[in-house]
């Protein structure tokens, strides 16, 4: 069946088939990490729809919203060589019509670190995925792990919402030299990724401490990831701006204690040029 494109919400019913739904959401400019996403979707249903909707609910006034690449053609082609059943690309309009008044919004874990950053950010990033399930009504929604908080607060909300949709989380796709796949990358300067590759290289650097101490060391497990990490994003200054590092566990995006033990996200944000790049690890801090 050829791919069937949904421009608003009455294309959509029709194009509802029966099985299960995966629905991957993107905001278009598709590469080869929101390909690796649809292979996913592919196996976890019978159907897959992919959404393309550059949201303006979760751009701040000073952000890049209109600079934000829209390539619609060359989307639809790569959703069609993945063999996506429906793609959803509705207006702003449609999304969001005149009068509205409700939204969701994100609570403490959404004021903390990307939070912090982009004020209301989570705010408008769970408004557009709760009217994207309830438009869609997937089964499944698959999203990546490159974007650790939005993952871990769209999880809330399904658990806190009580919503009836498996959340899958994809690994990140990087590029040979380790720079981590983003729409964004394309504004980057060559000299500009070499300063980029930065941020891969503190993550790497940083899990390489993720073991246990020797008996009786002074200096604590997330201590020195953090340091490790902090030394190689130093290295960079002033070329590469740094919003945060930190090391966070992935539930509640809190930064972990000394003590801490189990899984743990190490994440960066910092921008080159007038480019702003995020990155991520997860890490295992074994008990020593």
């Amino acid at each position: 069946m050829d791919l069937i494109v949904a421009k608003n919400r009455t294309d959509l019913v029709k194009a509802r088939g029966e099985g299960s739904v995966a629905l991957v959401p993107t905001m278009g400019a598709l590469h080869e990490g929101h390909r690796s996403l649809i292979r996913e979707a592919r196996v976890r249903a019978d159907h897959v729809v992919v959404s393309i909707f550059v949201n303006p609910l979760q751009f701040s006034p000073n952000e890049d919203f209109s600079r934000y690449p829209r390539t619609f053609d060359a989307d639809l082609e790569a959703c069609r060589a993945e063999g996506v059943d429906v793609v959803f690309a509705p207006s702003a309009d449609d999304m969001y019509p005149a009068g509205r008044q409700v939204s969701v919004q994100s609570g403490e874990m959404g004021t903390i670190v990307e939070g912090a950053v982009r004020p209301g950010h989570f705010d408008g990033v769970l408004t557009v995925v709760l009217k994207l399930f309830n438009l869609v009504q997937p089964d499944v929604a698959v999203f990546g792990q490159k974007d650790a908080q939005q993952l871990a607060m769209i999880r809330r909300m399904v658990a806190d919402l009580d919503l009836p949709i498996d959340i899958v989380g994809a690994p990140t796709v990087r590029e040979p030299d380790g720079l981590a796949l983003s729409s964004r990358n394309r504004y980057l300067s060559a000299d500009e990724r070499q300063v980029a590759l930065t941020l891969s290289r503190a993550l790497r650097a940083g899990a390489a401490e993720a073991v246990a101490l020797p008996e009786g060391a002074a200096e604590s497990v997330p201590a020195r990831i953090r340091a490790a990490a902090l030394a190689v994003l130093e290295g960079a200054a002033p070329r590469l701006a740094l919003d945060y590092l930190v090391l966070v566990d992935p539930a509640t995006f809190a930064e972990v204690s000394e003590s801490y033990r189990g899984e743990a996200v190490l994440a960066v944000a910092a921008k080159v040029g007038t480019t702003r790049l995020i990155d991520n690890a997860v890490l295992s801090l074994d008990p020593a």
